[in-house]
């Protein structure tokens, strides 16, 4: 099994449609070459905003 995971802040909370919401967080500089990013839809109703710190995991089924 292959599971990658990690800590970050959610950086902006995007309204992409009335059933979703996207997450993300990226390094507008992009100078931090171990910096990770995500951009993930979730369902509306997930309480997260801005600024909030989350783990992220990846993880090979």
């Amino acid at each position: 099994m292959t599971k990658i995971e990690f800590e970050s802040s959610i950086d902006f909370v995007a309204d992409i449609n009335e059933q979703k919401d996207c997450l993300m967080s990226q390094d507008p500089t992009q100078d931090n070459p171990g910096g990770l990013w995500f951009n993930i839809d979730v369902p509306k109703g997930h309480l997260f905003k801005t600024g909030d710190r989350v783990r992220v995991t990846v993880e090979k089924i």
